[in-house]
């Protein structure tokens, strides 16, 4: 059986982590929730010989192991929990080759709390053109561990990462410096008083709100002895203590590195002036987003037509293959159409996501976060709400926890409570096949209609969340203290693999988590649609037959006439009939008004919802699309889906909450229901008058 090693991969943000990350575990990954600044807990298998494999955890970056924030605080919690699962036999500290100064000082944290650590220095592809030179063996001997020089571009380095993770056992864990010389008395008695513990474990569960081993924070000598000391001595101690490493650090960089002033620089800075420009840099970010999402509809139509029309044709084969009866029926009408309505917008969610990770990868998504600070300032925001404000594109579960990495309270909480105003890719597939019912497709001034469309849905999700920000910080009474610092990474071009991995994983995460409750959903709806309550459900056929006795019709035309009789009085009827009431008024019918309510448990399941409604008794070769573009509005005449009706429904769904999942993770963070009953509660009644106004003005 193959030996397991954890590694932990842990380093400064947009050092290249996630690059790395990449080259050790390729496709092999998972993502699940984690407190984190990059959101997700990312974990992966890696082969690093036949009989050893190792288990990845990619830790938040961080910039020193003196924790500021929420994410920070994981870091450090599983460096000092020998308990943890996931406690690391070895970790990898990610460098960049430019800012080896500066990625040092966590470096010899890690290395103080005597864990194998090796030195990761990557991007050494840039060292040529930088006019950097390091002298390995030297840099390996001063800081005692393994130095591995990694291009993730060229793919160099990371066979020998692999072999000195397998030999980890020969890495020294002796620390680079004694840091406990910042304050020799008080860590002499601290030693005396622990004398089993690691003396800079310690130091690090007084400084920070973390627990090791059986050290506890409240026992006695800790308490009155240690503890106490008032929080600007300790946090003298700690600049002491940083001061010291750093000496330490210049030290070792004067003997191991060379760097040639000479060597060319300044485009960046020039690019930076345009790109971060208070005019410039706004008319070039709202270029981009305008090629975005021309691109994500002109590139995507021919799949999404392909895919449409194969899961038409899929259930008409499964309803010809198999013998007739329920169970043929729940595949045919009920299975296929409910999981049809997702993997349609695949294409669509697959280029969203291409072009978030090619911003995020060049380096371009930090000068958009450093751009809108200026203008998140007046809205009670700071600049690293643009993170959560962009994640939410994607889902706004991570862009929730995304919050974490902003410090001050207020407004880590008005960004929680406005970022599910972003439009996610959940809402997508509802925009999607909307806009492409009541938007013609058709160009104006070059830019198709369906486009502009879209982009000026996302633009006013996002308006409203800095509207509702406004307000918010305008009402909430709550201290407010903050600053905004942000790094600028260097501009590079987006490595292919990176880029690839992040869309494939995306994409399922999206596709595998909203399959599962389509899945159910649409069982659930197929059966209350196919089975309903008294005579008039079960003599459908023969009141039909009745009422066109003197009427001659095809036995096509009376087959459909008997499908839409059973429906309307099915179980989904009348729980449609009783909500309809409340919905006629914004445009829509009873079989909208089911879709609304069963999408509360995700948005995308309005589509799956009337996909699964619109095949129940249907012979008819045809498409979702199609379906709904017949579909007649029974109380005011003529087509359901109309410019207002459209309009209506799409302003519903940019300000509906319309997302449990969404609410649970609130919760958890604010650690009280009533922000998340806030939030369902003012975003529904938001939604409702907006749609209400849309639909009586454009009708």
């Amino acid at each position: 059986m193959a030996k397991q090693l954890n590694v932990a991969l842990i380093g400064n943000p947009n050092t290249g982590k996630t690059s790395v990350f990449n080259q050790l575990t390729g496709l092999n990954q998972q993502v699940g929730n984690y407190p984190g600044i990059t959101v997700e807990k990312k974990e992966g298998l890696s082969k690093l010989s036949r009989n050893v494999k190792a288990h990845i955890l990619d830790l938040p970056g961080t910039y020193s192991l003196n924790a500021s924030s929420l994410d920070e605080n994981v870091v450090i919690e599983l460096l000092l929990n020998k308990n943890d699962k996931d406690y690391p036999d070895v970790a990898v500290v990610v460098s960049d080759v430019e800012n080896l100064k500066r990625n040092l000082l966590l470096f010899t944290q890690i290395k103080d709390l005597e864990i194998p650590t090796i030195l990761v220095i990557n991007m050494a592809d840039r060292m040529k053109r930088k006019g950097i030179s390091l002298d390995i063996p030297l840099l390996e001997k001063e800081l005692k561990t393994k130095i591995v020089l990694v291009s993730a571009r060229k793919r160099t380095g990371i066979d020998e990462l692999k072999e000195h993770i397998i030999n980890y056992r020969h890495i020294s864990t002796e620390p680079c410096l004694n840091a406990s010389r910042m304050d020799p008395e008080y860590f002499d008695r601290l030693q005396s008083t622990f004398p089993n513990q690691s003396l800079y474990k310690l130091w690090l569960v007084i400084t920070q709100d973390v627990n090791f081993g059986n050290v506890n924070r409240n026992s006695a000598p800790l308490r009155e002895d240690f503890v106490t000391k008032d929080a600007s001595t300790l946090k003298r101690m700690q600049q002491k203590e940083t001061i010291l490493r750093y000496q330490f650090i210049n030290n070792v960089l004067k003997k191991g590195m060379t760097v040639d002033v000479n060597a060319a620089k300044g485009l960046r800075a020039q690019m930076d002036r345009v790109l971060t420009h208070k005019v410039w840099g706004y008319v070039i970010f709202f270029a981009i987003l305008l090629l975005i999402f021309q691109a994500i509809y002109d590139w995507s139509s021919y799949p999404m037509d392909f895919i449409d029309a194969t899961f038409a044709k899929l259930s008409e084969v499964t309803r010809t293959a198999m013998p007739p009866g329920p169970f043929t029926d729940l595949i045919a009408e009920g299975i296929i159409p409910g999981l049809g309505g997702i993997v349609i917008f695949i294409p669509q969610i697959a280029f969203l996501f291409l072009f978030i990770s090619i911003l995020e990868e060049s380096g371009y998504m930090s000068r958009v976060v450093f751009l809108m600070d200026r203008t998140m300032r007046r809205f009670g925001l700071s600049g690293k709400s643009v993170v959560p404000l962009v994640s939410g594109t994607a889902c706004a579960i991570p862009a929730v926890m995304a919050s974490r990495n902003i410090e001050d309270w207020k407004e880590r909480l008005i960004t929680i409570l406005v970022v599910p105003f972003t439009t996610c890719s959940a809402r997508l597939p509802v925009y999607l096949i909307i806009i492409a019912l009541v938007i013609p497709d058709e160009s104006f001034m070059g830019f198709n209609l369906q486009g502009l469309t879209l982009m000026l849905l996302y633009l006013l999700g996002f308006g409203m969340a800095i509207g509702s920000a406004w307000i918010l910080h305008k009402l909430l009474k709550i201290k407010s203290k903050s600053y905004f610092v942000i790094e600028m990474p260097n501009y590079k071009l987006p490595l292919l693999k990176n880029v690839g991995i992040n869309v494939v994983e995306k994409t399922k995460a999206f596709v595998l988590g909203a399959g599962k409750i389509i899945l159910a959903i649409s069982i659930i709806l197929w059966v209350l649609a196919s089975y309903g309550p008294g005579d008039n459900f079960s003599n459908a056929r023969e009141i039909v037959e009745t009422k066109y006795s003197e009427t001659y019709l095809p036995e096509e035309e009376i087959d459909e006439l008997v499908a839409s009789y059973k429906l309307q009085h099915s179980y989904i009827g009348n729980i449609g009939k009783a909500i309809e009431p409340a919905v006629a008024p914004l445009g829509y019918d009873w079989k909208i008004g089911i879709a609304i309510v069963s999408s509360f448990a995700a948005r995308e399941v309005f589509v799956g919802t009337l996909a699964t409604i619109y095949s129940v008794g249907s012979d008819e070769e045809e498409t979702i699309k199609s379906r709904m573009a017949s579909e007649t509005n029974h109380i005011l005449g003529g087509p359901l889906f109309t410019f207002a009706s459209g309009v209506s429904l799409l302003l519903f769904y940019a300000f509906a909450m319309q997302c449990m999942s969404t609410l649970a993770i609130v919760k958890r963070e604010t650690n009280t229901w009533k922000w998340p009953v806030l939030q369902l509660v003012s975003m529904t009644v938001i939604a409702y008058v907006a749609a209400l106004l849309a639909f009586q003005i454009l009708k």
